[in-house]
């Protein structure tokens, strides 16, 4: 049976601030400015109050799948179906995400040794990015013991990449002083439009800060699920908030030069891996070099959380006969003790994106967007339960009269943060969710189609929910319900 340790690496691994930081930061930087910082702590206290819920809901129900096994315990089939098929998505968009990531690393460090490549060139970010993931999916098939040696020591890497690096820029390396957190840039404009910029900003901070609730996906293999799990969703959200923080500030105070015209020359594009320009400017070249070879290392073990979950999820939704052709596929092997089918199943989705590749910032807000709703659905449930009387059982972790309030809350927060997912910005400005024809090299009789003028995350979950639509209406509206699994009982120590 696995300890606590082992749950609280997962869901620390899944969050990995290193990959969300690495990916948006030029984002966050060159629209917010230094100011972006604050985003930090705002969606880390939103987010605390969902990691609340769902810690609650962990130690009811400590089983593998998180949202939609909440769901199907909480409110009926049709929901959690819908709940699950969302969710599911969310969660290979995620895996694309982190995949198109290792390129933004591993490209500088490949040409920091001397080797001829162009880290901004989208194909071969594209390359990276397919091969990174064809070498997961085999991990996943048949290295299912490495995998979890891997994710037990990717927390080494993020400490050791994001706090004693960070560390090491605070003492050696700072060339501004704290004030710089208030230098805002964009932000010091009045009215809505410096709203939308701060929240544009913020895209970066939502996209390192989710994936808490697969602290719950080892609780069938826990010694003590209920009272393990939710400490384990807790302890991965606060941890990686505190190490963030080092990070970010850290960065930030190691900006070199004038900050104005750096925050400037990277909102204009000239600095598209602004972070990596920061340590390189600073380290010597065989550090910045170590530097980024240790947070590669450090995103390749959260591709591999990531895949590792989101596969447990779509095997635990085509064993209940949720997912399109499921008996075919969901089938584990009795030598390699993997379901081969499903691994190959969601490497060959997440691999659909690049198909047509626009970057990773792209794919990450897509992801992101994908999984606040995911969320947002996940507290929708529980209120329902709670209006219902839930929960009526004593367990070790629980919020009381406060639940309530809480849950409310946290539904607030989802439901405006799904608001700045879907608003419409100004493309020239760098923000997300642009229209979909403004995507680059796309072919003109598809930008030029009714489809072209459709904002890009609108057009992204519009497409899954009526795919879902059609096979819900066809496979699933008639299914008899699914018996809910078991939660997992303490064990013995």
């Amino acid at each position: 049976m696995l300890g606590i340790y082992s749950s609280f690496a997962v869901a620390f691994s899944y969050i990995s601030p290193s990959t969300g930081i690495f990916t948006l930061y030029a984002t966050g930087l060159g629209l917010g400015g230094p100011a972006f910082f604050w985003t930090w702590p705002i969606v880390a206290f939103g987010q605390l109050l969902v990691a609340l819920n769902f810690a609650e809901v962990s130690s009811h129900f400590p089983v593998a799948g998180s949202v939609y096994q909440w769901t199907k315990y909480l409110t009926n089939r049709h929901y959690s179906w819908w709940t699950g098929w969302i969710y599911l998505f969310a969660g290979i968009l995620t895996v694309s995400g982190v995949m198109a990531t290792i390129p933004l690393i591993l490209l500088p460090f490949l040409k920091s040794i001397g080797m001829n490549v162009d880290p901004t060139s989208l194909d071969q970010q594209r390359v990276v990015a397919v091969l990174t993931l064809i070498s997961t999916t085999l991990l996943s098939i048949f290295g299912v013991r490495l995998v979890a040696i891997i994710n037990n020591t990717g927390v080494v890497f993020e400490i050791l990449g994001m706090v004693i690096f960070a560390l090491i820029l605070l003492i050696f390396y700072h060339h501004q002083d704290a004030s710089v957190l208030l230098n805002g840039h964009p932000l010091s404009a009045t009215g809505a439009n410096s709203l939308g910029v701060f929240f544009a900003a913020m895209f970066m901070s939502l996209f390192v800060i989710f994936g808490f609730d697969t602290a719950s996906t080892l609780a069938e293999e826990t010694k003590n699920p209920r009272r393990d799990a939710p400490r384990a969703v807790l302890l991965a959200l606060g941890g990686a908030f505190v190490i963030g923080t080092i990070f970010l500030f850290a960065t930030l105070i190691a900006i070199p030069g004038n900050v104005d015209q750096f925050v400037a020359d990277t909102a204009a594009g000239k600095h598209p891996f602004a972070l990596q320009d920061i340590i390189q400017s600073n380290f010597p070249g065989w550090l910045a070099s170590i530097y980024l070879l240790v947070i590669t290392a450090a995103v390749y073990v959260c591709c591999l959380a990531i895949q590792t979950a989101t596969i447990r999820l779509a095997f635990g939704m085509a064993r209940d006969g949720k997912l399109p052709l499921g008996r075919v596929y969901n089938k584990v092997n009795p030598a390699l003790h993997t379901p081969v089918g499903t691994c190959i199943v969601i490497g060959v989705l997440a691999g659909i994106p690049f198909l047509y590749y626009a970057g990773a910032p792209t794919i990450a807000v897509m992801a992101t967007g994908m999984i606040y709703i995911s969320y947002l659905l996940a507290n929708i449930a529980i209120l329902m339960a709670r209006f219902r009387g839930w929960p009526t059982e004593k367990t070790p972790f629980k919020l009381g009269s406060w639940g309530m309030v809480v849950n409310i809350t946290a539904l607030v927060w989802g439901g405006a943060m799904i608001v700045n997912f879907m608003w419409p910005r100004d493309v020239n400005a760098g923000a997300a969710n642009p229209p979909f024809n403004s995507l680059a090299n796309l072919p003109s009789w598809l930008a030029n189609s009714p489809l072209g003028n459709v904002w890009l995350f609108e057009l992204v979950l519009g497409l899954i929910l009526v795919i879902g639509a059609i096979y819900y209406a066809f496979a699933q509206r008639n299914m008899p319900e699914t018996q809910a699994i078991k939660p997992a009982e303490a064990v013995a120590s």
